[in-house]
């Protein structure tokens, strides 16, 4: 005798809110995949967070469900989910902006490389800082708390329910106001080092104009560079987690309260 698989029409419409919520999330996510925006490793991770969160799903009464009322909550769980995309994906932003400011200092804007994520040209450094965030997204074990944060929205924030408002908007900026800082602090030693070593050079050209120490600055700076990114990266993971401690304890304070 062959069972019948039958799905009624709230489940269905369940698993489309929350699907919403959470791909608008995942598009935002870093994820060191060769593509941006929506490709086959986003959707496959996103289907598989919303299959794993079936527990947590809305109880919905489809016959008081119209049209438009499940557009709007669509919305809804869109703007739900870009804002804890946007808040999680500050952590690796902040990575980049910090490599972005070095390699101006050390000369590797020269050099560019195809970023994986636009398919555009990029330099060298922040290709690396981008990629070395996602990694560290899934080292340091920042995946699961984004599973949680989205298992806990849906109990505090059933589809329908959430508005943005004003207050939010304020912590989204004020957090991504936040990228500069850190980037500045992890980036702020090197150029200090950088700045000293262009100082130096410049007075040892001005005493002896025989020197061409034009040409010999930018691999001098280049080589000091690599060798401050070795002990750099001791610290970066730590600055990692604790910029991230600080997102997800801001995700939790205005969002899963």
């Amino acid at each position: 005798m062959h069972a019948n698989l039958s799905l009624s029409l709230s489940t269905l419409l369940a698993f489309a809110l929350v699907l919403s919520r959470i791909s608008s999330a995942f598009v935002f996510v870093p994820l060191p995949t060769q593509d941006a925006g929506p490709s086959v490793a986003r959707i496959a991770v996103a289907l598989a967070s919303t299959f794993a969160l079936f527990p947590r799903w809305p109880t919905l009464d489809a016959d008081h469900i119209g049209l438009a009322t499940m557009a709007l909550w669509m919305f809804s769980e869109l703007a739900l989910g870009t804002c804890i995309g946007l808040l999680v994906s500050f952590i690796s932003e902040s990575l980049t902006f910090g490599a972005q400011v070095l390699s101006l200092q050390a000369g590797y804007g020269y050099a560019s490389v195809v970023d994986p994520t636009t398919q555009a040209d990029s330099n060298v450094l922040p290709v690396v800082a981008q990629l070395t965030a996602g990694l560290l997204f899934f080292t340091t074990g920042l995946h699961r708390y984004v599973i949680t944060a989205f298992a806990d929205s849906l109990d505090s924030f059933p589809p329908g329910t959430f508005t943005v408002s004003r207050d939010l908007a304020k912590v989204v900026i004020n957090v991504g106001a936040s990228i500069f800082s850190v980037g500045i602090r992890l980036s702020l030693p090197i150029v200090g080092l950088l700045l000293m070593t262009d100082t130096t050079l410049a007075v040892l050209g001005r005493i002896s104009s025989q020197l061409q120490m034009g040409s010999n600055s930018y691999p001098v700076k280049m080589m000091l560079t690599l060798v401050m990114l070795a002990t750099i990266l001791a610290v970066a993971p730590s600055l990692y987690g604790a910029f991230s401690s600080d997102v997800f304890a801001t995700i939790r304070k205005t969002i899963l309260r």
